[in-house]
């Protein structure tokens, strides 16, 4: 029996579980927009196998599954079968609050052999803000609930009291409850999807052990083509009135690449924080795009790269620091300046910069008598390519999400789009064009709390061998009264018959002009 087919099984299980907490999930940024990720887990916390979800979420578990369960052993909590952990901890978990982590153990023959994973963003944890995405947090406090690792399902049995406490917390609790119980419903599928792997088959263990040393070796394999050497890069991740630094120095030499982050900004009383999960997803995403091979996102890819980011920084904060907007904002930034530093490894194989900006929206409020809360991302342009131009009008980088269908939200909330359509002109010129950007406008019909939660207002994604950088975001507010307001990162109120309208940043151009 190869490896292989294992292998492959266990990838099949983990794009099960994804498919089954899509379709049993209550919240369109569940249901609709994919905002979840899943991953199989040896008995060790090694990622077995993943889904092709969303990029900031996969590469965190590399972080957050081992901080998890070395928690549950210092705390000495046994998992049982049965049992399902919960916590949306970014220090533990590794992204932000919104994303609630779930772990549960599979056991066979009464030997604990694997965990299924899943991590899902919950439209609203608490907090004061509107999706609970806070653009003025100073704390992680100001950002909603903080659930530590809390066995939510107990040998199969609900624990109401908690649930309760959870509930009780966050505004929207229809979505809540519902999306609950849907990652509960996906990982009791993981575990019975894995026991019937070991009931089939003999050797899964070793085979997973093979999976991870081949991904390995394919890898290693791939870096030796690579130039060795120290490559440094910076860019700047604009917040308002302030530009951060995110400075990286890579180094390339024999099957490991080392990323260190010294001489990036201190961490700030601003939500752009990113815990070592985020910063760990968005530098091994920028580094597995420049493979040339397919290789499996297992352990064994992961344990090919190295972070050094300094305790304390924008890259590495220490606790409470906020870090809601980390895990949008400054984990594009990280892939910019990584994909930066690369280009001067590999020169013609390095996009220009993408738009730079998961650009998120939140808009909520009581309406009927009922609080709501709407979020998503809007995508922008790729950077053009060194033979082709940018793609336009898609979610890039460290998101992967589809857009919220017009019909869904206009059905769900008391919105009113008015326009979507590329931002043409928007990608940076060059011998091939960045992508364009999108706009997206909407009316709200009820009163409602704006935020915005976004990046790239002050610098452009930047354009390679020559070629211009794309154009920068652009928030504003069409005043019922008939004025335009100018917004950023913050938070405003709107009245019935406000219109949002956002522009969303091209891509850079590459190479110059004839």
């Amino acid at each position: 029996m190869s490896w292989e087919i294992v292998y492959k099984a266990t990838e099949y299980i983990a794009e099960e579980i994804g498919v089954a907490l899509k379709k049993s999930a209550f919240s369109p940024n569940i249901r609709e927009r994919m905002d979840f990720s899943v991953a199989v887990v040896d008995s060790e916390g090694r990622i077995i196998a993943q889904a092709e979800h969303i990029p900031v979420h996969l590469g965190s578990f590399y972080i957050g599954v081992k901080n998890l369960i070395k928690y549950l052993s210092e705390e000495n909590i046994d998992l049982a079968r049965g049992d399902v952990v919960i916590t949306n901890d970014p220090y533990i978990a590794g992204t932000h609050l919104n994303d609630v982590m779930a772990l549960s153990p599979v056991y066979y023959e009464n030997r604990l052999v694997a965990y299924i994973t899943t991590k899902a963003h919950y439209v609203d944890v608490g907090g004061p803000a509107p999706a609970s995405l806070n653009p003025h947090s100073k704390t992680l406090y100001d950002e909603g609930l903080i659930i530590p690792p809390v066995k939510l399902v107990k040998r199969g049995e609900l624990d109401k009291e908690i649930l309760g406490i959870i509930l009780s917390n966050f505004k929207t609790q229809d979505y809540a409850l519902g999306d609950i119980n849907a990652q509960i419903a996906a990982q009791r599928i993981g575990e019975v999807r894995v026991r019937e792997l070991f009931n089939k088959y003999h050797s899964v263990l070793e085979a997973w052990d093979k999976a991870i040393e081949h991904g390995r070796r394919l890898v290693e394999l791939e870096y030796e083509k690579w130039p060795q050497g120290v490559y440094e890069a910076e860019d700047y991740l604009d917040w308002r009135d302030e530009i951060y630094r995110i400075r990286v120095k890579l180094e390339i030499s024999g099957n490991i690449i080392l990323v260190d982050f010294e001489g990036t900004s201190r961490q700030v009383e601003e939500p752009v924080n990113a815990v070592l999960g985020v910063t760990f997803a968005a530098t091994s995403f920028s580094i597995r795009c420049m493979l040339n091979k397919e290789v499996p996102t297992n352990h064994g890819f992961y344990s090919t790269i190295i972070v050094k980011a300094p305790l304390g920084t924008l890259v590495n904060p220490l606790k409470p620091a906020p870090v809601g907007a980390g895990n949008l904002e400054t984990s594009n930034r990280i892939v910019d300046v990584v994909f930066l530093a690369l280009s001067k490894a590999l020169p013609g194989r390095v996009p220009a910069a993408a738009s730079g900006t998961m650009m998120n929206l939140m808009i909520g409020g009581v309406y009927n008598n009922r609080y709501w809360s709407y979020y998503e991302t809007i995508g922008g342009g790729t950077g053009a390519r060194p033979f082709k131009n940018g793609v336009s009008g898609v979610h890039v980088n460290m998101t992967n999400t589809l857009n919220t269908p017009i019909e869904i939200a206009e059905r769900e909330f008391p919105i009113l789009f008015t326009a979507y359509r590329i931002r043409e002109g928007s990608g940076g010129r060059g011998r091939f064009r960045g992508g364009d950007g999108i706009v997206r406008s909407m009316k709200v019909l009820a009163p409602a709390t704006l935020s915005i939660i976004a990046s790239r207002f002050k610098t452009r994604p930047w354009g390679l061998e020559g070629g211009e950088p794309g154009l920068p975001a652009r928030v504003y507010v069409k005043r019922v009264k008939g004025y335009i307001e100018e917004i950023c990162s913050q938070t405003i109120d709107l009245k019935p018959g406000d219109e949002v309208v956002v522009e969303t940043p091209g891509g850079g151009g590459y190479g110059a002009l004839k």
